[in-house]
């Protein structure tokens, strides 16, 4: 075959075009699994996502091995991409070793750089303005919807199970996302958008974003210096609210800056691109601070929502969005191990009662919001809690970290998954049940 000269080069070095071919079919059986997943669970009433990460546990390591990465036990062998590889472009079984670490670093990069889309995205999506104005009430559920699943994840994870400091914090970490696009939708359906508590659910899921991305740069910069400083932790959050602060302060010259250079290029990509020139500035300076690229990509989508060009920024940004974001959710997927979960094997059983225990720190520690609003006897404090409990997307955001740092152990990797699934799909039928069906006037 012509691709069985290209397999090895002298030195036992892949060629390009083989590693090429093995990143195309990693990517069809991703995009295949995204699309199939994100239909089903969209036409059943969910989150496309919930489809998407899905659709990679069933192509991943959990079930066919289609996608496979390295880890404990886990060769070229294992993947049957690779194995069709070998048939179809007579590749050796020392090449496919090489092609596999190849490989699997480049989809790992794209699976980062869907997540800094994402991320990206979700600052274009949270104004800015809408941000600044939101009242104490918002504020206050937000702060508490992040303290105390936090607080209460982290101490009990370290209590009951006995877990180290810094995977209980990032556990913990993870427990505090709130989705603002799975609530949005579920309120817009209902007619709920307008109302008081709507409006004090989607201020306080903005504020919670804001908040969650700090709290994602101080653990995940936790997780790489392997240890709980306090100094440290101080010096983490003053360069990531200094950071933010910093970014947005400086957006009228910022966005002056976009301005001028939009302006000046009149072939194609003339906004979208200076655009993501600054969110991957930022998102260098971000990790050149010991921070996350992520802060950067979403303290630029902040500062460029408030331009003019918003509208156009958004739609451009979404085509990007749907090729390179399902590769994220999708090797999430992939990586999940729910092998780990199997009750039959006694080990296993520690972790099926961590994603109970995730699980119902996630509810109550949301629940817990709708009675942090004071003065309003008349709101309907069980919606504003229902209303925070789905993780989505964020909450993947925080798993995803978390792995990729070595930071999580299987079990507990799995249980937080596990958890954002079921807080998500667990939160559009309860937001049905808790709200009346016709809308309430604001």
């Amino acid at each position: 075959m012509i691709w069985s000269t290209l397999a090895v080069a002298e030195g036992g070095t892949v060629e390009e075009p083989i590693v090429f071919a093995g990143v195309l079919l990693s990517l069809v059986a991703i995009y295949i699994a995204s699309k199939i997943g994100g239909e089903i669970s969209n036409r059943l009433g969910f989150p496309p996502v919930l489809g998407e990460l899905i659709g990679g546990v069933i192509i991943g390591v959990s079930a066919l091995k289609l996608v496979v990465f390295p880890g404990e036990g886990i060769t070229a062998s294992d993947s049957l991409l690779m194995q069709l590889l070998q048939v179809t472009a007579g590749l050796s079984p020392e090449a496919a070793g090489q092609l596999f670490r190849e490989d699997s670093m480049i989809i790992s990069i794209l699976s980062e750089l869907g997540v800094f889309i994402l991320l990206f995205e979700i600052g274009l999506e949270s104004n800015l303005s809408d941000l600044l104005k939101v009242g104490t009430q918002a504020v206050l559920v937000a702060v508490v919807g992040v303290v105390v699943p936090f607080a209460a994840g982290t101490l009990g994870l370290m209590y009951f199970f006995h877990m180290d400091a810094i995977p209980a914090i990032f556990a913990g970490a993870a427990l505090t996302a709130t989705s603002i696009g799975i609530t949005s939708r579920v309120l817009a359906e209902l007619g709920q958008l307008t109302t008081k508590e709507g409006q004090i659910i989607l201020g306080a899921a903005v504020v919670d974003d804001v908040l969650g991305i700090i709290v994602l740069a101080v653990v995940a910069s936790l997780a790489s210096t392997g240890e709980v400083d306090v100094t440290e932790v101080g010096l983490i959050i003053a360069s990531a609210v200094g950071f933010l602060l910093g970014v947005l302060f400086a957006g009228g010259l910022i966005n002056s800056a976009f301005l001028k250079m939009a302006g000046f290029f009149q072939t194609r990509g003339g906004i979208i691109v200076p655009a993501l020139i600054l969110a991957f500035f930022l998102g260098y300076l971000g990790t050149v601070l010991k921070l996350e690229a992520i802060l950067g990509a979403f303290a630029a989508g902040l500062v460029l929502d408030e331009t003019d060009k918003k509208e156009d920024l958004e739609k451009l940004t979404k085509p990007i969005a749907d090729i390179l974001v399902p590769i994220f959710f999708v090797v999430v997927g992939v990586k999940t191990d729910l092998n780990v979960l199997n009750p039959a094997i006694p080990e296993n059983r520690t972790g099926l009662i961590i994603a109970a225990f995730l699980i119902t720190v996630a509810i109550l520690g949301k629940m817990a919001t709708g009675w942090a609003v004071f003065g309003k006897d008349k709101l309907n404090r069980l919606a504003i809690g229902v209303g925070m409990v789905p993780r989505g997307e964020v909450g993947l955001v925080f798993a995803a970290v978390g792995s990729a740092s070595g930071t999580l152990s299987p079990a507990l990797d799995v249980a937080i998954i596990l958890m954002v699934i079921f807080t998500t799909f667990l939160a559009p039928p309860l937001l049905r049940f808790v709200f009346p069906q016709k809308p309430i006037e604001a």
